[in-house]
This record gives structure tokens, C-alpha cells and sequence, in this order.
């Protein structure tokens, strides 16, 4: 069979299944746009303080642009770093409480540096059953061992770190990407101190702050992601200087890139000089409000509707979008089989009117269900 051949195969394969994807051009803000010529409002971005599109998110990367070119135009450790580099990396380790920080390109490119990096063959690592696909991808790609326990269960963890000797690691999402909830950290942070295992912390959907408990003997490292919260685009990791030192020198998805640009560089420091500002608790402020309206007391941006299969997803998402509202189905392999869902994310930025059009939405997708 040729090689397009065996395509074609594989993408009616896709097709039957309800799984088969394709581009949309979405242009327009991160709450509003334009899809396929029809106006939406979308409750599908991840720009959850709206500070992708604030005037002076803007004027950094614009100004960014004039003093510096578009491209750093080589990898970090050759010609690609500027002061807006090391400058953002001084910022968001004191934002994190770590002694120094790291800037990667994108927040993938983070996991897979940090988890190649640390996961040696004397190592195991444990991660939860519901990782992102980046740590999922990082594990496979590190030289250790890879547990796998279940989501958010404190008691499997335990007793897999007592199975093993040697250095461990425990990785895990702060708050899942498409379910919303957050992890268990006091308890996992209590496991990871008293069985000497580092933890390893995605932080790339915490909006809000979700400090990890002071537990003498811990040692923690946090990841995350410039294109979320702060509207812009690369990752970071933050945490002792040995370990970022030790990235600088051995995580292949830093020191074989080009580094991050000096635009988006310049757009994330301003935007988390915002998220640190009166103006940050205030845009937080308005988000929690959004969630409630949706999701009492739920914690993150992200609130899932489960359908079940993929075609009813499918459908729900259509009929979302007849009524003006950009939601499109999620489905395996992304979540799990039989959990299709329609996954709302909310953003500062969106209105109440906006809201209010989700809310009437919602419910005739529930009525028709």
C-alpha cells in the first residue's frame, strides 16, 4: 500500500469515528471573531485574563519589535538571548518564589526539557493518569522508569513511591486542562517530602494562585506557560539554580532551538507586570465572577459539559454554534472514550451579555439531550 494510500485509510478511519479534525480560521479576539463568516462569541480560548489583546501587551511587543527585530535569530546559548529574555526570566522567578527561572518556546517544548532532563535511568517518575499531553510525551521520551496513578489519588501515589529506591520524581497538572479540576497539592506535597521525590508542577492552567504548602524537605520545581494567563506564548520552568542551571546545559528542547521570540518575550513580561498589578486582581476578580455565573465555586476557567459520545458532542457543538457561540466538541483521544464534551473556558474579557448568551445556550443543549 502507498504511503497516500495508507493515509486515506487512516483519515476514513477518523471520519467514521466522528474524531476527524480540521483548521478554522478564527480571526478576531480571543472572546469574539469571525468563523467561517459567521460571527461568534468564543468560550473556547485560553486567554483567560484577556490580556492577549490589552493596549499594553500591545505596545511591548510592538516596541519589542523596533529595538530588537522580529526573531532572536539563533538558539539561547549561541546569539539568541537579549536583556527581554534573562529581564522576563528575573520576573516571573520572583513572581514564583524560585531562585532563578527559564524560558522556553513553548510550554511543551518546558515538559519535555524538564522531564528529559531529570528523568535519568536511575529514576522513576510518577505521573498522574491525567497529565497533559506534553508531560505524557516527556515521560515517554526520559530515560527512567514511568508510574502512572490515578487522577488525583493521594493513596496510589503513596504507595507507588514506596515500591521504589532512588531518586523519584512526581509530576503532575496544578488544574487538568479538560476537566478544570485541580490537584490534591497539600497531600501530594506531603508524599514527595517524605519519600524524598521531587515534584514537578504544571502550573500552565493555574489563573489563580494556588500556593504549594511550606513542607520542610520539599523540593519543587514549576512549569508553566507565557500563552495562557499572560496572553502570550512560550514556557518557563522556575525553582533551585542547580536544576535551572543543569536545563541551561542539558534539556535539548532549549538548547536546540531558536529562542523564544522578542516580541512575545516582551508581551509576557508586560503581561505579568499587569497580572501582578491592582489592575491583575481586579481581572481576576472578574473572571471568579464569570465562573460562578456558569459553575459555583468551581476551580479554574475551565468547565466541562460531558456528552458522552463523540457524536453528541459533535452535535452540541453545532447547535452551540448556530446560536453564535464558539464551543467546539472535544474528543478522544484527547479525553477519555465515552467522555465527548464540550469544554467551556472563561475569560475576564468576556461580558455579561456574553454570559448570558452561554448560559440560554447551554440550556437548550440540555433541553435536546
Amino acid at each position: 500500500m502507498s504511503w497516500t494510500n495508507w493515509a486515506n485509510a487512516e483519515l476514513a478511519s477518523l471520519r467514521r469515528a466522528d474524531r476527524l479534525r480540521s483548521l478554522v480560521a478564527f480571526d478576531g479576539s480571543s472572546t469574539a471573531a469571525v468563523v467561517a463568516g459567521r460571527p461568534v462569541i468564543s468560550f473556547a480560548t485560553n486567554d483567560y485574563l484577556g490580556l492577549s489583546n490589552h493596549p499594553q501587551v500591545r505596545a511591548a511587543a510592538c516596541t519589542a519589535i523596533e529595538q530588537f527585530g522580529v526573531g532572536a535569530a539563533s538558539s539561547r546559548l549561541i546569539t539568541g538571548t537579549r536583556s527581554l529574555h534573562l529581564g522576563l526570566e528575573s520576573a516571573i522567578a520572583d513572581w514564583k518564589q524560585g531562585a532563578k527561572a527559564l524560558v522556553f518556546p513553548t510550554g511543551f517544548a518546558a515538559n519535555l526539557g524538564v522531564l528529559t532532563t531529570l528523568g535519568t535511568e536511575d529514576c522513576t517518575i510518577f505521573s498522574d493518569a491525567l497529565n497533559h499531553a506534553s508531560i505524557i510525551d516527556g515521560c515517554r521520551l526520559a530515560r527512567s522508569r514511568v508510574e502512572v496513578y490515578r487522577h488525583a489519588d493521594c493513596e496510589h501515589l503513596a504507595a507507588l513511591l514506596a515500591q521504589y529506591a532512588g531518586r523519584k520524581i512526581v509530576v503532575t497538572d496544578a488544574v487538568f486542562s479538560m476537566d478544570g479540576d485541580a490537584a490534591p497539592l497539600q497531600r501530594i506535597a506531603e508524599s514527595c517530602a517524605e519519600h524524598h521525590a521531587l515534584l514537578v508542577l504544571d502550573e500552565a492552567h493555574s489563573v489563580f494562585e494556588s500556593p504549594v504548602p511550606a513542607i520542610d524537605g520539599l523540593e519543587l520545581l514549576r512549569v508553566g506557560t507565557l500563552s495562557k494567563t499572560l496572553g502570550s506564548l512560550g514556557g518557563w520552568a522556575s525553582g533551585p539554580a542547580s536544576l535551572i542551571d543543569l536545563l541551561i546545559n542539558r534539556a535539548r528542547a532549549f538548547i536546540y532551538t531558536t529562542g523564544l521570540s522578542c516580541a512575545d518575550t516582551a508581551a509576557a513580561l508586560a503581561a505579568l507586570r499587569l497580572l501582578r498589578s491592582p489592575e491583575g486582581d481586579r481581572l481576576r476578580a472578574r473572571l471568579r465572577q464569570n465562573i460562578d455565573l456558569i459553575s459555583l465555586h468551581h476551580p479554574s476557567p475551565i468547565v466541562p459539559f460531558i456528552l458522552g459520545t463523540d457524536r453528541a458532542a459533535l452535535a452540541a457543538a453545532e447547535s452551540m454554534l448556530s446560536a453564535g457561540i464558539y464551543v467546539p466538541a472535544i474528543r478522544p483521544p484527547t479525553v477519555p472514550d465515552g467522555t465527548a464534551r464540550l469544554r467551556v473556558t472563561l475569560s475576564a474579557a468576556h461580558t455579561d451579555e456574553m454570559i448570558s448568551r452561554l448560559q440560554a445556550a447551554l440550556d437548550r443543549v440540555s433541553d435536546a439531550s
